[in-house]
């Protein structure tokens, strides 16, 4: 099993949020309103391709629209691999924080 980054897991997370609207500048505006910090958007297309290369996201381009100069968008949509790397990733985080439950309330 290989653990997700903390980025590759946010970015899963506001891919999954995101739906239809998944893209990189939306990306990038969700992950930094939803965290309070600035991401660069070196900060979101490198794992971004990691993800799709290791088969979480997958990729395609939208329309061409007139607001990018006739350029299209290039879109992500999980995976069901990638569903089941945050299944699992969350798995392992609620056992882990389990334990810090346990000492809280001793």
């Amino acid at each position: 099993m290989k653990i997700l980054t903390k980025p590759e897991e946010l970015l899963l997370l506001a891919v999954c949020n995101l739906g239809e609207k998944a893209y990189g500048v939306e990306i990038l505006r969700f992950l930094s309103e939803k965290t309070g910090n600035g991401w660069s958007i070196g900060s979101i297309y490198i794992p971004l391709d990691r993800l799709a290369r290791m088969g979480y996201v997958d990729t395609f381009q939208g329309e061409p629209t007139a607001e990018r100069g006739g350029k299209s968008k290039r879109f992500y949509r999980i995976s069901e691999k990638g569903m089941q790397a945050l299944a699992e990733n969350r798995k392992v985080s609620e056992d882990l924080w389990s334990g810090i439950k346990k000492l809280a309330k001793g």
